[in-house]
């Protein structure tokens, strides 16, 4: 363990200031590097233990190993901050801390087993189950590759996706997560991207690898909100969740935070910037153009709104995972697509907000270090994924308001 880890000891960081607030102090120091992480393919481990010390990684961890179980929310809201400064870094510390939550899922012995010999354990993971397991006495083997580990080389254990053989007469395969530690793979350089560079989103290649049947959940549990680990812990709501209730959110919150350091770059920039010559003439101050002024309440409008619906509607999923456990309700079908909804919206918004400001740097905005153009590559690649795309997700929205069945994943 480094020096800064050993200054704070898991149960040591419980601090009473909101989360955005305990980063603050370390958002310049990250948007300084944003270009260095980008450029070198993965977040640096000083930024990681920055925000270890600000116990980013304990805010929606169970207390019995030293986290906070804190609001969803909290964490959604940091990491909109910290996208802000950096979208690589904030994406990969978002999905993070968020499999901190997703480990309180897993049977208490899989949480025994990556927090009981190391409290500050991290996870990254592989989601597409695009691989079959192979069904072996007392658990499974896998073999092949895991593509789009996100942080990989920032974690000790990974979630690897996989196709869950029958186990008798009758059964249906099903996906599951299965947790592997990182002595058991290797690293394949696999990322060299446009957008959100700097998330080290590489592969896992995987030979032969024993997996306990109990170190496994299946992705029906996991978006069930009544998985093995959550029945644990009752009382806040918090790890009763469904799985698409929650996670998406820390990947949309990554496209705002990109789109409001955008906002703030453009503002600081062009409030100064004067025109060179050419059609405008020269030495006009460009923040005097209409044109960038309807740009800027564009995308300020745009990054109001996309942050006002997520942490709405992250918050509405603790409150409705809270009254289930008390007997007061069942999250419906509706409740979930509209989730869905808000953390596909957002990076609409977050991209609109995005292409505004960047369509109008100029030649200047052709740099690889302009912090506008990385923002709108990063936002972009958050609108590729498949749980923030809108084509994807909007249709099913649509399917299920005309009383269709939707299609896709809620």
């Amino acid at each position: 363990m480094n020096n800064t880890a050993a200054l704070f000891p898991a149960s040591a960081r419980v601090k009473t200031a909101c989360l955005a607030d305990r980063i603050a102090p370390v958002l310049d120091e990250i948007r300084a590097g944003a270009r260095d992480t980008e450029k070198s393919g993965r977040v640096p481990a000083r930024s990681i233990e920055l925000l270890r010390s600000a116990g980013y990684f304990d805010i929606v961890k169970p207390a019995r190993f030293g986290g906070e179980e804190g609001s969803f929310a909290e964490l959604v809201d940091a990491n909109i901050q910290l996208s802000s400064a950096c979208a690589s870094t904030g994406w990969v510390a978002g999905l993070l801390s968020a499999h901190q939550w997703l480990l309180a899922m897993f049977d208490e012995r899989v949480q025994q087993d990556v927090w009981g010999s190391n409290p500050d354990a991290l996870l990254c993971g592989s989601y597409a189950p695009v691989r079959m397991a192979e069904r072996v006495d007392g658990g499974f083997r896998l073999s092949g590759d895991w593509a789009f580990a996100s942080g990989c080389e920032n974690a000790q254990w990974a979630l690897c996706a996989a196709i869950i053989p029958p186990s008798g007469e009758g059964e249906r395969p099903v996906p599951a997560f299965l947790l592997v530690p990182a002595s058991d793979y290797a690293i394949a350089e696999t990322w060299d991207v446009v957008g959100l560079a700097g998330t080290g989103s590489k592969s896992l290649i995987l030979k032969d690898v024993f997996v306990p049947e109990y170190r496994m959940l299946s992705f029906p549990d996991a978006t069930s909100g009544r998985t093995p680990g959550g029945r644990g812990y009752k009382g806040i709501g918090l790890f009763n969740i469904p799985l698409l209730m929650g996670v998406p959110f820390c990947l949309g919150s990554a496209a705002v935070g990109a789109a409001k350091g955008a906002l703030e770059s453009y503002i600081d920039h062009m409030g100064a910037r004067v025109t060179r010559g050419a059609v405008a003439g020269g030495n006009n101050k460009i923040a005097e153009f209409p044109t960038i002024q309807l740009r800027v309440a564009e995308a300020s409008a745009s990054v109001d709104a996309a942050r006002e619906i997520i942490l709405r509607d992250i918050a509405r999923a603790q409150q409705l995972a809270q009254a289930r456990e008390d007997g007061a309700g069942e999250i419906t079908e509706e409740d979930r697509i509209l989730a869905r909804r808000s953390q596909s919206f957002a990076v609409s918004l977050a991209l609109r907000a995005a292409e505004a400001l960047n369509a109008s740097t100029g030649g200047l905005g052709l740099q690889m270090s302009n912090p506008v153009q990385r923002a709108w590559r990063d936002a972009n690649a958050v609108g590729r994924h498949i749980s923030m795309n809108w084509d994807a997700v909007g249709t099913m929205v649509g399917q299920q308001l005309l009383g269709l069945p939707p299609k896709g994943q809620f």
